[in-house]
């Protein structure tokens, strides 16, 4: 019995041995390019039998869409890529063909005979002139944010801010702000009349040059406190006025008097003349002949 077992695995691992799945690879499963370049997706495959297996590229997004299938490219990759061996490259690659792909071998000859590898493609693109939210005034004390924000780098920028076109530390001791490279947002929990000052913003990352936004005046004034003060006893003062006028009227009868005028008005207003008795018209026709 124990030689029959050993006799059966011995058929069992040269059974194994022989069946050799196909076998997909990339040399790059992670592709970056920058934009309106050209970008090689890596496919490479092994077979156990069959020479000339079926090759499909697919796009993986929330939907799974054809990029080549029957030995052409279909939709938007049609007349802009190319295939060599299973390795794919694509002309002039936009934002839209950033993604996931999946380069699958089919090879029915053999006993595995699905083999797969995914690549990822990620299209850089360098920083644009940033969006810039610089208040024109505020008063001391007060909570002030400037914002800056570029919607289209990739990978995300960085920013630096500028007072009058000198650049503001990120990380200062004793520091009146605070700075968020990251979002782009200068914050001045209370600002000064020290804060007056030109503020632009420079969004920049890995890709190329950075790029600015056009500077903004920000004028910081104290609170006139005088001011305040003249205008809500000029408020205060109209209150008065107005409520001495109600009850001036008040005391002196104009409202009663109005309102006694009223009255009368509506009951003249109601009345009519009594209608003519026939006698009467009688009467009254005689009297004209």
């Amino acid at each position: 019995l124990k030689s029959h077992d050993l006799l059966y695995r011995i058929r069992l691992d040269a059974l194994s041995a022989a069946v050799v799945p196909v076998t997909v690879t990339s040399r790059s499963p992670g592709v970056e390019v920058r934009e309106f370049s050209d970008a090689e997706l890596s496919c490479e495959f092994k077979t156990e039998n069959d020479e000339n297996p079926r090759i499909e590229w697919k796009k993986v997004d929330k939907d799974v869409s054809f990029v080549y299938f029957n030995n052409s490219f279909i939709g938007p990759f049609h007349g802009r890529a190319e295939i060599k061996g299973a390795t794919v490259r694509l002309h002039k690659v936009t934002q839209k063909d950033a993604g996931k792909y999946r380069c699958e071998v089919t090879a029915p000859k053999d006993h595995v005979s699905l083999g797969e590898v995914n690549v990822t493609l990620t299209v850089l693109v360098p920083p644009q002139a940033p969006s810039c939210d610089v208040p024109s005034s505020a008063l001391t004390g007060s909570l002030v944010q400037l914002r800056c924000r570029d919607h289209h780098s990739i990978p995300a920028a960085v920013y630096t801010w500028y007072k009058d076109n000198k650049p503001l530390a990120i990380k200062k001791p004793n520091a009146t702000y605070t700075i968020d490279e990251k979002t782009g947002v200068l914050t001045f929990q209370k600002v000064s009349r020290a804060d007056t000052g030109q503020y632009h913003c420079e969004a920049k990352n890995r890709v190329g040059p950075a790029k600015s936004c056009s500077g903004t005046h920000m004028q910081i004034d104290d609170l006139n406190v005088a001011a305040v003060i003249s205008g809500v006893l000029l408020l205060a003062l109209l209150l008065f006025l107005c409520a001495f006028g109600v009850f001036y009227a008040h005391r002196h009868g104009l409202f009663s008097q109005l309102s006694h005028t009223g009255h009368r008005g509506s009951q003249n207003a109601g009345y009519s003349l009594p209608p003519k008795e026939p006698q009467d018209f009688k009467h009254t026709q005689s009297f004209m002949l």
